[in-house]
């Protein structure tokens, strides 16, 4: 059996951000779909809303596997009343033991107005440090550069941030694309 936790880990082909800066919830996403070294679509939306958009989530990896996970989690945040930290606890579980639920190949990044949590198909639930996150092959990219605007630029808005950071990834990853759909915490 091969091992699958590096596949998990490093999905190429997009870039996702999230981040938090005074009070308002982003998420951000390119619109690039690759396949090997052709690209095949440039304008995918990789970003949902849940919840009357109190709740946003974005994908890397395979579509099809990343619609399930979304639905799986949607089913979960009705279960546990929309307490977002419990459904991710609670899908990560599923995602890690369920036999069809752990050949999916795809990463989430989850967030609310408390919590931004990077989901794993090796039963991780991730809350990073800080007020940014993201996944993706061009997602350090794109972490680094909000992490460097946030830093230095105080007057900047978190939209503005996260198409600033999304570009200069989109600039420097070859499977990720200038066409950025950002997503906000309502």
């Amino acid at each position: 059996m091969a091992d699958n936790s590096l596949k998990t880990l490093d999905l190429h082909g997009t870039t996702i951000l999230c981040l938090r800066k005074n009070g308002n919830v982003i998420i951000a996403a390119d619109g690039q779909v690759s396949h090997g070294n052709t690209i095949l679509k440039s304008t995918a939306k990789k970003l949902r809303t849940m919840y009357n958009n109190s709740i946003v989530a974005g994908f890397a990896g395979s579509t099809s596997d990343a619609l399930t996970l979304f639905e799986k989690l949607e089913s979960k945040l009705e279960k546990y009343s929309y307490h977002l930290l419990r459904s991710a606890v609670e899908l990560a579980k599923d995602w890690r033991s369920d036999k069809y639920l752990r050949r999916l190949e795809a990463m989430m990044i989850v967030a609310d107005q408390k919590n931004i949590l990077i989901l794993t198909g090796n039963g991780d639930v991730i809350e990073p440090d800080g007020d940014a996150a993201a996944i993706g092959s061009g997602g350090l990219y794109a972490l680094a550069a909000a992490k460097g605007i946030m830093s230095f630029d105080n007057d900047l808005q978190a939209e503005e941030i996260a198409l600033r950071s999304m570009h200069i990834a989109a600039d420097t990853c070859v499977f990720s694309n200038h066409n950025i759909i950002l997503e906000k915490v309502i």
